[in-house]
Formats: structure tokens, C-alpha cells, sequence
């Protein structure tokens, strides 16, 4: 103890977030640091090596001289409002009401923050595939909810749906659907979408997909929104991102859709979060989606060829390269003792990847 002004005062802090405090720093930030310092090639972090057009940066300039730079309405500027609904039916055929089923956000991050927040209750239990983004699990923690995992199988990473169908509770409010997904590169076939909203519908749960990938498909593969099947409308929001669409990660916009009364109960917890975000950059994103499809559209297969590249690599290394239908993700096995060896050293020498088990839910134990 230690006196101020006569008075006792015990020198030990008080306690910290419980769910935050505990946490590692996210592997993005540790792997990018290192890469820094040991001067390697970044795959660590995706970054992409080509940015969106031209015209959006200019239209960010012209923007802020040409409108007012005051708080834009909460929901989003009516200009980007209305292009992701179109976005939405052109891409998905997921019908949108501009004006009631729309929400921007700063970046899908903070829209699956305000999701969490405006739908999840202390005890109510979510469901999660794993591996995942790494941003789920303490997100939902942090707003109450309960993780249940659903281990993904590595080999093909197919959905144990025994599994899935045990993890659905009484307690269920809630499951993530993360297609294409982060960080395996799985798109999630049509056969489990409709097992997965059959058992959401039977269940009464709501869906929040993560779709932010939907444009990074390889040929021959086909991106499908949960929210398209029969009764998932009604109890689905979609998440979406300028950042992946249009490869500029620093811009940090991104947008929910879903009904009328998920998107308000999303934007009371927005509203507290951030309020709003930059109107030029809304105007600028508005103008992509309405008239840039091209860049967005060939996004998977410009990531699609620089994939087998890699892989045809690292294979003739003795990586055994897991199966991807999407994203720009690569899962390579190097669990023989020599690949072992010289995965420790690649961080020092060469070049900066990431552990799978930075996605696990383990992390949070």
C-alpha cells in the first residue's frame, strides 16, 4: 500500500477486459512485424500486389472538394446504399431494400462487431466453423455469446454434419458462414448451404454471412449466398467489402444487408462504435460497384494463376498443398520432420506465412 493525501491506496491495478486482455496481438500484425524486421517476402498478410481503379482514387479527391465533408447520415450515403443493393441483386440474387435493408460500416470488421452486438445476448450460443477469421470468436464473447466449433475436416475441409447438427441447441441464436472462406479458401457447396439453412429454419437461428470473398472465386467454382435459399431472407445479413472487391484494403469500407428489423438492431451498436464513415470514400466505392464490375469479376482468376504458381512450388519442395475453390488463401502441410525444420527458419531467411492454428478457437481457451 501507498499513502495519498493521508489516505490508504492499494498500488495494485485493477483488472482488465477479461476477454480482451488475454488475447495475442493478431498474427497479421506479428507476422507483418517480422517480415519487417527480417526483411522477408510477406505472405503473412493480403496485401494485394495490384489496386482498384484508377477512377475510384480520383473520385475520392473530387468528392471531398465537390460535397460537404460534415457527419454523413448514419446508415451510409444514399448513393452507396442503393448501389450494393443493386450489387446484391445483380451478383447474388438476393432482392435488397435500399433504404431499410442497408448498412455501411467501417470495413466487414466493424459491421461483424455491431452485428454481434445488436443480436447476441449474455449466454446465447453461436456457431462457428472451424478454422476462422480471427476476429469471430472474441468478438462474439466480448458481446455474451457462447462459440461452439465446428471442427472443418482438413482433408477437402467438408462440414461434419453430424457435428453441425449436434452443435444446434435450445441456446443457438446464432450462425457464421464465412463462404469463401478465411482462412481455407472452402467454398461452401450449395448441398451444405441448404443443410445449413434447413437446420437454421428447424432451429429458429439467425445467419451471418461473411461473404466479403464473393468475387474471388477460381473457374469452374461457384460462390452461393445462404440468403438466397428459401427461408434464409428473413433471417440472414450479408457482410460485404470495398477493401476485397476493389483491393484497397486501407479504405475500410464495408456493408450489411438483411431485414429491416437485424439491420436496425446492427446499426444501434454502430452507431456507437463509429457513428458514420468517410462520405468521399462511400462515393468513390458507389462508383466502383456500378461501374468497375470488370476489375471485381476477374479478381479470381488473376489470384486463381498467381495460386498454382505458388503451390506447383512449394510441392516440388514436399509441401502437400490443400484443396481452395477461392480467395487468396493458400493451406500447405508441412508437418514431415524436414518441412518442420525449414518452416521455423523461413520467418528468419525468406519469406513470412502464417500457422492454421492462429484460426482456431483454441487460441481463446
Amino acid at each position: 500500500m501507498a499513502a495519498v493525501n493521508g489516505h490508504a491506496s492499494l498500488t495494485e491495478p485493477k483488472s482488465l477486459n477479461d476477454v480482451f486482455v488475454g488475447l495475442p496481438t493478431t498474427i497479421f500484425t506479428v507476422m507483418t512485424n517480422l517480415a519487417v524486421k527480417h526483411k522477408t517476402i510477406n505472405l503473412g498478410q493480403g496485401f494485394p500486389d495490384e489496386e482498384g481503379p484508377d477512377s475510384m482514387k480520383k473520385l475520392v479527391g473530387s468528392a471531398t472538394l465537390e460535397h460537404h465533408n460534415q457527419y454523413p447520415p448514419m446508415f451510409g450515403v444514399p448513393e452507396l446504399r442503393k448501389a450494393v443493393a443493386r450489387h446484391s441483386k445483380t451478383h447474388s440474387g438476393v432482392d435488397v431494400q435500399w433504404d431499410s435493408e442497408t448498412l455501411i460500416t467501417v470495413a466487414a470488421t466493424e459491421a461483424i462487431a455491431a452485428a454481434f452486438l445488436g443480436i447476441l445476448n449474455q449466454g446465447d450460443e453461436v456457431i462457428m466453423f472451424d478454422p476462422m477469421y480471427d476476429c469471430y470468436g472474441s468478438m462474439a464473447m466480448r458481446a455474451g455469446g457462447l462459440v461452439k466449433a465446428v471442427k472443418l475436416n482438413v482433408e477437402g475441409w467438408s462440414v461434419d454434419r453430424n457435428q453441425l447438427q449436434q452443435a444446434f441447441t435450445p441456446k443457438t441464436k446464432l450462425i457464421v458462414v464465412n463462404t469463401p472462406h478465411n482462412p481455407t479458401g472452402k467454398i461452401f457447396s450449395k448441398q451444405d448451404l441448404q443443410f445449413i439453412a434447413d437446420l437454421c429454419i428447424q432451429h429458429n437461428v439467425y445467419a451471418l454471412l461473411d461473404e466479403v470473398y464473393e468475387h474471388l472465386v477460381f473457374k469452374g467454382c461457384q460462390h452461393v449466398s445462404l440468403r438466397s435459399l428459401e427461408g434464409m431472407p428473413e433471417r440472414s445479413i450479408r457482410i460485404g467489402s470495398a477493401g476485397k472487391t476493389f483491393s484497397f484494403t486501407s479504405w475500410k469500407i464495408g456493408w450489411v444487408t438483411g431485414p429491416q428489423p437485424l439491420i436496425n438492431a446492427i446499426a444501434k451498436a454502430h452507431q456507437f462504435l463509429v457513428f458514420t464513415v468517410p462520405s468521399n470514400l462511400q462515393r468513390a466505392v458507389a462508383y466502383g460497384l456500378e461501374n468497375e464490375s470488370s476489375f471485381f469479376t476477374s479478381l479470381g482468376h488473376s489470384l486463381e494463376q498467381k495460386r498454382t504458381y505458388l503451390a506447383s512450388r512449394l510441392q516440388k519442395i514436399g509441401f502437400h498443398i490443400l484443396p481452395a475453390q477461392g480467395s487468396y488463401f493458400l493451406m500447405a502441410d508441412f508437418r514431415s520432420a524436414a518441412l518442420v525444420s525449414a518452416c521455423h527458419q523461413n520467418v528468419t531467411r525468406n519469406v513470412s506465412p502464417l500457422r492454421l492454428q492462429s484460426f482456431s478457437t483454441a487460441r481463446l481457451l
